[in-house]
């Protein structure tokens, strides 16, 4: 009988060692690592304020938007790194950490989250341009003759 050496355990809903709970979101082809633990209320994306990562007004306002309605804006210091896709795919990935994040803090928060939609993944992306077409759908021009 062969033993295999024992594999590092799977991290743990908690903190980590540093007090940092950490989540992943994901949103067309962006993708944000998130931290968040209890502090001054600093929020930042890619080591720059979010007020100058995210120009268009209603990405701020939707990730507000989580820390409104559980009611933790200013309570928290948030520390996002994100990449790939546009601006909106990386609010929304940030929005799907941040819902994650929060969950994995105070698991009471869950049915607000839940709720307000949070914590579910969109999967849309993309459909791929096939061949013999203009594009995903659009055929070429049809002709009889």
């Amino acid at each position: 009988m062969t033993t295999f050496p024992t594999e590092t355990p799977a991290p743990t809903a908690g903190p980590d060692p540093r007090g940092w709970y950490w989540a992943t979101g994901r949103r067309k082809t962006s993708v944000a690592r998130l931290r968040l633990k209890a502090g001054s209320g600093v929020f930042t994306i890619n080591d720059r304020p979010m007020e100058e990562f995210f120009v268009e007004e209603r990405d701020r306002k939707a990730i507000g938007a989580v820390l409104d309605r559980t009611g933790t804006r200013g309570k928290m210091d948030v520390k996002v790194s994100t990449n790939g896709g546009g601006f909106t795919g990386q609010a929304g990935a940030v929005i799907l950490a941040l819902g994650r994040a929060l969950r994995s803090f105070d698991a009471n928060l869950e049915p607000i989250l839940r709720e307000h939609g949070y914590l579910t993944r969109d999967a849309r992306k993309v459909e791929r341009k096939k061949y013999g077409q203009a594009g995903a759908r659009r055929r070429f021009q049809f002709s009889k003759r």
